[in-house]
């Protein structure tokens, strides 16, 4: 990353940070959730959609949550 792509990372940080973060908590897990339906409801299934990206990322979030806090179903 470049000191430019840094400082503009830095100043835009701010607005992102509560949409981008690590759910320690079921609260904040659920707060994940809340967003991925929203952004199913507005991205649906396209790929090429600007928010496509962020949709995929909260996913993983999301499911590295179930992984380590969801027990399995036997």
């Amino acid at each position: 990353m470049t000191t430019s792509e840094m400082e503009t990372v830095e100043q835009v940080w701010p607005s992102l940070a509560p949409l981008l973060f690590v759910p320690h908590t079921e609260r904040e897990y659920d707060r994940l959730v809340q967003m991925l339906d929203t952004l199913i409801d507005v991205v649906g299934e396209d790929e090429d959609h600007p928010l496509a990206s962020l949709m995929e990322i909260i996913g993983v979030k999301i499911e590295k949550y179930e992984d380590e806090h969801v027990p399995e179903l036997a």
